[in-house]
């Protein structure tokens, strides 16, 4: 069995329950409400209203690809990092001097620096199962706006009621591409506990810190805050 000692344990505990009360803090409550994330929600509701009014889609259509490609790009990229986390665990008989050699952080045992790297495969195919989702979900949004009812009957019941269900499943597709994204950046935080328990801690805090301040804090999130009707 690896070798882990109480401030591994209390270290990785922290870990986890900072991911898990940050992830609560963003989708569930009312603060959460108030981040950049949720902000943007309502501009689904407003894109598909006028979808729907509009005669020539071409620019509905091109920000669809946009979103398409860029949630492919980095379910990809997880698909890389999976691979690379595999690499280095199955690299340990070489790696491993190599950090005594460097003298960084305390040397694990070979059987602890597995479970390290087995650790980090299991965050990287947790965002790609996000990404994969998310680009599923963005291909059935494409296929929604190509079936976008025709601006004489904007104004229908069945409009209407078209462009809040298509919103909604744009909405979906970027809540687990942020959960993709979510996981990316844990995953750097959890990088720390290669050098020990105290690392780990520490960059958690620091990612916890870096995602707080853009969604409440950033010059991003201050521009919802301008009051548009100032001259």
């Amino acid at each position: 069995m690896p070798s882990l000692t109480l401030p591994d344990l209390l270290a990785v505990a922290y870990f986890i329950g900072a991911w898990f009360v940050y992830s609560l803090i963003i989708e569930r409550t009312e603060k959460g409400r108030h981040s950049l994330n949720s902000l943007m929600h309502s501009y689904r509701d407003d894109w598909m209203d006028r979808l729907i009014a509009r005669e020539m889609r071409m620019v509905d259509a091109q920000v669809t690809a946009a979103l398409q490609n860029g949630t492919a790009f980095f379910a990809s990229t997880s698909l890389i990092a999976i691979g690379g986390a595999l690499s280095l665990m199955r690299s340990s008989d070489d790696i491993l001097p190599m950090v005594y050699m460097l003298n960084i952080g305390s040397v694990p045992s070979r059987q602890l620096w597995e479970l390290k790297m087995l650790g980090l495969i299991v965050i990287f195919i947790y965002a790609f199962f996000k990404f994969a989702w998310s680009y599923r979900l963005f291909n059935y949004f494409a296929i929604m706006v190509g079936a976008a009812p025709p601006p004489s009957a904007k104004d229908t019941p069945g409009a209407k009621e078209f462009a809040h269900r298509a919103a909604r499943l744009c909405e979906d597709a970027g809540r687990h591409f942020n959960r993709g994204q979510r996981a990316f950046f844990f995953a750097l935080g959890y990088l720390g506990w290669l050098l020990g328990p105290v690392p780990l801690v520490l960059t958690t805090t620091g990612i916890v810190i870096v995602m707080w301040r853009r969604q409440f804090a950033s010059d991003a999130r201050k521009a919802f805050d301008v009051d548009l009707d100032k001259p």
